[in-house]
């Protein structure tokens, strides 16, 4: 089963995306994990990539079309692959439909509101890096290791906002693309961790 998992920050993308590997038993692909192992290991397209990268400039569609293409040829993608952080324009999903077909495209749908909620009420340790919500903290401003939790600058509301709109406004004309060839399935993200992976594996069984 080949899928592509679309989610804006804070829709729980990470978390879903590990109980989808762990049940259908295919690898989670994440563009941020293979440009870094290709940079590490020195590769052709790795070397081509830093040279972007070093200077503060995206990697061209080729490159990165390349360095996801190389991925899914490894053995343990025959079975499937859970795609994240690929594609993320529409050229990009015209690229990788040359490549691979893809069964289905995963969007996990939260409404503004929560997004903005979900990520303004996170508190992290500023020791361990445990993440916790206000929602659930009852008062408490210490993590359980003793250290002080902290309201990160990126998670103020206007950060936040930002970071959401950019989303959605670069997303927007992928989903579309992947609605129009019947491969899109909309989840509600608004909903207990387990309830948003009931939904998905109960459309992927439809």
């Amino acid at each position: 089963m080949n899928i592509i998992l679309l989610g804006a920050p804070g829709a729980g993308k990470g978390t879903q995306a590990a109980y989808l590997v762990n049940k259908f038993a295919i690898p989670h692909i994440s563009t941020g994990d293979i440009f870094r192992s290709n940079i590490k290991q020195r590769t052709e397209i790795g070397l081509i990539a830093k040279s972007y990268i070093d200077k503060g400039q995206l990697c061209p569609d080729d490159v990165t079309v390349k360095i996801v293409e190389l991925r899914l040829a490894n053995e343990d993608c025959k079975k499937g692959f859970l795609l994240d952080g690929f594609p993320r324009t529409v050229p990009q999903a015209e690229a990788l439909s040359k490549i691979t077909d893809i069964d289905y495209v995963i969007d996990i749908e939260i409404p503004f509101e929560r997004l903005l909620h979900r990520l303004t009420g996170r508190r992290v340790c500023a020791k361990c890096g445990a993440s916790y919500h206000v929602d659930f903290l009852n008062g408490k401003t210490t993590c359980d290791c003793g250290e002080e939790l902290i309201h990160r600058d990126d998670d103020t509301e206007e950060t936040v906002s930002k970071r959401i709109n950019v989303y959605t406004q670069q997303t927007q004309p992928l989903i579309d693309y992947y609605r129009e060839r019947g491969k899109l399935i909309s989840v509600n993200g608004d909903q207990a961790v387990e309830a948003v992976f009931e939904e998905i594996v109960q459309k992927l069984g439809k």
